[in-house]
């Protein structure tokens, strides 16, 4: 067998060839509570002594908790209206709480994540849903018992169909990683690609199931920790085996091993010693992610020992490929049609040159819809495949045609939503246009829903909000390039909308004597109420619609509209919308709700809402 240090060096090699993809498997598994739940000890929130009041207001964190379960407790015995006004005075204080601090990054007041936040604090979600319950004339105790059989099924059905079966997944992942140079997002759906989901949230329920009734020997159990050791390993290998295969399997791999394991986990005491002084961030950065590369290293290792001993079953664990590179022969009988492909012409377009030629590459951007626009999406679609087609045939990605189990194929994506496309000028503007508009409806929509009062939104007094209309077009200009990887078009669009909603902000304020037209003062994670964390993560997926689905279809569509027409319309459009910034430089739109956060009807509709 492999010493120890030496699957330690290798391990250290995978991760560094994969490093923060296998950061971000580990991650998850943290949060789904399955492994390394300890890595998240510094995201806890911390309890304050019940002696310490929170800003003042006199109420200590321990007592808001007891309101909150006497509300509820009120709305189970009928006192409906005593519960919510319990509730409502929770809620207060949090608002309250997080006004008096000032202007906080993790704000508590405003927006939808502190509103979902305050109702479950609060109680008030429990309370309208027994509300609700018992105009039906169920009884609370009925209603209480219900909610406690609804949330134990709820639990152990997201525990056994997703958090239980992720450490197959995730090791799946990982010993793909340490063949192949590159692994693909997609392989997080293996189980289900290859149709043996249920199997293994069964194989593994069972494995549970034993280990939980083995700790009642209590040494017992610690030797059966390590007996079942490699179980979610083998069900990653080959997921075809039943829960039977798997544990037997498992054990007869695992006999004159146990010790070898006990003492690999010993080896990384130092390091748990280390990650505690750094709060778990040890663990989040390194310690996770290593520790599972050479667990997988010692899993090749053992497996290695089985099939040339010839253990029973271990004739089963027969993906090959998982373990060594495919040739170049092996793998062009069985994609026969990639080869076919890469033989394939490209098809020919007209390649812009000059001024035309840098808008176009670098920004995405025709004077107008040029007849061989289609030819450039074609010739695009080709070289995407043919490069998919390179890393199969070049052994970078893992050939799931040489699987064991045959994969569901990935679904082509619709030529009509080919995202590397580029717009004409009028298209832009209209685009421009239609953004504008429909941000005016979703800010206008908002106050209505919240408020009940109809407010239009915006410095200007047309039904338009150039700030999302800017920002659109900018996302599909200024972020051309980022297009083909959608993680990092996510983070870009993030950033960017952020910078231009931060300084467009500070303009407005600036050129009209202090006035604002938004305030996120109390959002989580604001920055000195200009941007919030929430209002960013909108734009990032907005940002992804727009560039994946909105553009594209929209372009369908606009591209057919004859220039005869589509140039009037951006004429008329753009001269409205001059004579609209003309108007409101001298007299902008303002007024509660708009620049006036502290109106009259606002403070009406606060109280009402105590």
């Amino acid at each position: 067998m492999n010493t120890r240090k030496s699957m330690k060096r290798a391990a250290k090699q995978v991760l560094k060839r994969h490093y923060w993809f296998l950061v971000l498997v580990c991650l998850i598994a943290s949060f789904l509570g399955t492994e390394f739940g300890n890595s998240l000890r510094l995201l806890e929130i911390y309890d304050i002594s019940e002696e310490e009041s929170t800003a003042g207001t006199g109420v200590t964190t321990g007592r808001v908790h007891v309101e909150a379960e006497e509300a509820i407790r009120q709305a189970l015995k009928g006192n409906t209206a005593e519960g919510e006004a319990i509730s409502s005075e929770i809620r207060q204080q949090a608002i309250d709480s997080t006004k008096a601090k000032g202007n906080e990054v993790f704000g508590h007041s405003q927006g939808i994540f502190a509103q979902i936040a305050n109702s479950i604090q609060s109680g008030q979600v429990f309370i309208i849903l027994i509300s609700a319950i018992r105009s039906l004339g169920v009884s609370g105790s009925t209603i209480l018992h219900a909610f406690v059989v609804l949330a134990m099924l709820a639990w152990l059905f997201f525990w056994a169909f997703f958090a239980n079966i992720y450490g197959v997944i995730s090791r799946r992942i990982f010993l793909e990683c340490r063949t192949y140079p590159h692994v693909l997002p997609h392989r997080f759906l293996f189980l289900f690609r290859v149709k043996r989901w249920l199997r293994t949230v069964f194989t593994m329920l069972m494995a549970e199931l034993f280990q939980f009734l083995w700790y009642f020997t209590i040494i017992g159990g610690v030797i059966k920790h390590y007996s079942y050791a490699l179980v979610p390993y083998i069900v990653a290998e080959n997921p075809d085996l039943n829960w039977r295969e798997v544990i037997g399997l498992s054990r007869r791999m695992m006999k004159g091993h146990k010790w070898q394991f006990f003492l690999a986990d010993l080896s990384f005491l130092g390091w748990w010693i280390l990650d505690a002084v750094t709060m778990g961030l040890l663990s989040i950065f390194f310690l996770n992610p290593y520790r599972m590369a050479f667990f997988c290293e010692m899993y090749a290792e053992v497996r290695r020992e089985a099939k040339e001993n010839g253990i029973f079953g271990s004739e089963r664990l027969c993906d090959t490929y998982l373990y060594e590179i495919p040739s170049r022969s092996v793998l062009e009988e069985a994609y026969g049609n990639l080869v076919t492909l890469m033989d394939e012409p490209l098809p020919e377009y007209t390649r812009l040159r000059g001024i035309r030629g840098f808008m176009a590459q670098n920004f995405g951007i025709t004077i107008f819809n040029r007849k061989d626009e289609d030819a450039f999406r074609e010739a695009y679609r080709k070289r995407h495949a043919r490069r998919q087609a390179e890393a199969v045939l070049d052994a970078q990605i893992y050939p799931i045609r040489l699987f064991i189990l045959p994969e569901a194929g990935k679904r082509e994506r619709q030529d009509y939503l080919q995202c590397m496309r580029r717009y004409s000028i009028p298209t832009l503007i209209l685009m421009f246009f239609i953004f504008s508009f429909l941000g005016w409806c979703w800010e206008v929509g908002i106050h209505l829903i919240e408020d009940g009062v109809f407010v239009n939104r915006g410095v200007l007094h047309g039904p338009w909000l150039p700030i999302y209309g800017s920002g659109s077009i900018l996302i599909l200009t200024l972020l051309y390039r980022f297009r083909r990887n959608p993680g990092l078009m996510f983070v870009a669009t993030v950033v960017l909308c952020g910078v231009i909603e931060y300084f467009t902000s500070v303009y407005l304020e600036y050129m009209h004597n202090g006035m604002k037209w938004w305030d996120y003062s109390g959002y989580f994670l604001n920055l000195d109420g200009r941007i919030c964390g929430e209002g960013l993560l909108i734009f990032g997926l907005g940002g992804l619609a727009i560039t994946y689905l909105t553009a594209p279809l929209l372009d369908n569509y606009l591209r057919k509209i004859p220039y005869r027409i589509s140039v009037p319309v951006c004429l008329i459009l753009i001269g409205a919308f001059l004579a609209d910034q003309s108007y409101s430089k001298r007299y902008p739109n303002e007024g509660a709700g708009i620049t006036d956060y502290k109106g009259a009807y606002v403070e009406e509709i606060e109280h009402a809402n105590l």
